[in-house]
């Protein structure tokens, strides 16, 4: 009978902490979705702004593309690999600053598509973007490798991407779009499980300074991976502004 009841009673603390790694995975999975709609909205606010003033045409026109695409990947590089070492409200304004940054160069695609397929393929892109993260949250299937070997398809994306800059052939173009959609969307679900892990695994314990620069980087690997699937999900639905 005492076997018994220590056998219940074991049962009841396994299902209390796992009550407890749910709950705070929940909590932190809303901060980092909350921080990465944050960077999005500051984002389209950017572009939206940028598209209709005379800077927008010059970022388009001129050089200074570049400067600002070389910027970012600084910044996200600087930010992924001393987060540790970064006060919590420095990572923040990084974040934020890479966001608004994102949102200079995006600008060029009201340049380039119509306002409603812009709209539409944001849609689109919400609706698979969710549905992905979803099914990163609730699968029961490790997606380790799933990731690396997206990881790998995200590198050959980049190289094709380089090579095409000088090939310009229409089917690599079309080839790497259709790659991307399907490489961004399996990062989605990867990143959303690592993130949901890391608020099981106790980071919810570590101190407001530790769950704010955890929030913030998971929150900068799923802005990206929307972004991006938006950016190849575009060649498709974007029309031409003309």
């Amino acid at each position: 009978m005492e076997q018994m009841n220590w056998r219940a009673d074991t049962r009841k603390v396994n299902l209390s902490k796992a009550e407890a790694q749910v709950a705070a995975s929940s909590v932190f999975l809303a901060k980092v979705f909350n921080w990465m709609m944050v960077g999005l909205g500051l984002t389209g606010a950017v572009a939206w702004v940028t598209a209709h003033s005379a800077l927008g045409r010059m970022i388009a026109a001129t050089p200074l593309y570049w400067v600002l695409a070389l910027v970012e990947i600084g910044l996200v590089w600087y930010l992924a690999a001393r987060i540790d070492r970064l006060q919590a409200s420095t990572a923040t304004g990084i974040f934020m600053g890479y966001s608004a940054l994102n949102g200079l160069t995006l600008s060029v695609i009201f340049l380039i598509y119509s306002g409603a397929s812009i709209a539409t393929t944001f849609f689109i892109t919400a609706g698979m973007f969710g549905a992905t993260a979803m099914y990163g949250l609730v699968t029961k299937r490790d997606l380790t490798s799933l990731g690396s070997f997206m990881l790998m398809g995200l590198i050959g994306l980049i190289l094709a991407s380089i090579v095409n800059i000088f090939l310009h052939s229409p089917a690599l173009h079309w080839a790497i779009s259709i790659i991307g959609v399907l490489v961004f969307v399996g990062l989605t679900a990867y990143d959303t499980q690592k993130i949901k892990e890391m608020g099981e695994q106790g980071i919810m314990e570590q101190g407001e300074e530790a769950i704010r620069k955890g929030a913030i980087l998971g929150a900068l690997e799923l802005y990206l991976d929307f972004i991006n699937l938006f950016l190849y999900l575009l060649r498709f639905f974007g029309g031409s502004r003309d």
